[in-house]
């Protein structure tokens, strides 16, 4: 498994350009929360907890799943990634719940995606997950990550990725004159 140092450098080396940055803090979020309407909709339940009506089911599942990868790389990340999802798991399951579930995350989801390409015009690079699907599982751990910078956390990680990330665009950009 790549380090979290190695995966995150990878996915800031498309993700330099603040105003990308900043669409991805509002894209990205938009299409976790309607993955998790969608996830929520999928008729299996391992457990049900009485009258609150929340289930043990595929979305619960797929978060624990992803969060154990998250801790797995970087558990100081993985915790405020688990304040995060929590909140999104309760409101996607009760939006699941309604009549007009799926057109509501698709457009939501459409919404997200919409903001993802549109920072991608600001940073002239393709998606990360374009060349490693991977990298759709370190979009919000990217942005934790980034989140936690802002805050002043986390300097020593900041600082190993940010120049690797740098590096590694240099090389993209190089490849790509070379290409054409």
């Amino acid at each position: 498994m790549k380090s979290a140092i190695e995966q995150l450098s990878t996915y800031k080396s498309v993700h330099l350009n603040p105003t990308n940055i900043k669409t991805h803090f509002v894209g990205i979020p938009l299409i976790i929360w309607s993955a998790f309407v969608m996830l929520n909709t999928i008729p299996f339940s391992l457990y049900s907890f009485g009258s609150t009506g929340l289930e043990l089911n595929v979305a619960v599942l797929f978060a624990c799943a992803v969060l154990i990868y998250y801790f797995a790389l970087h558990a100081k990340l993985a915790l405020g990634l688990v304040l995060f999802i929590l909140p999104v798991l309760y409101t996607s399951f009760l939006v699941s719940r309604m009549e007009q579930a799926w057109p509501i995350a698709i457009g939501v989801f459409v919404i997200g995606w919409i903001f993802q390409l549109i920072g991608h015009k600001y940073e002239k690079a393709k998606p990360a997950f374009i060349d490693d699907l991977n990298q759709l599982l370190i979009g919000p751990f990217f942005l934790m990550a980034e989140l936690y910078f802002m805050l002043g956390l986390e300097r020593d990680l900041d600082e190993a990725i940010t120049p690797l990330a740098r590096d590694k665009r240099r090389a993209l950009t190089h490849a790509s004159k070379h290409d054409n």
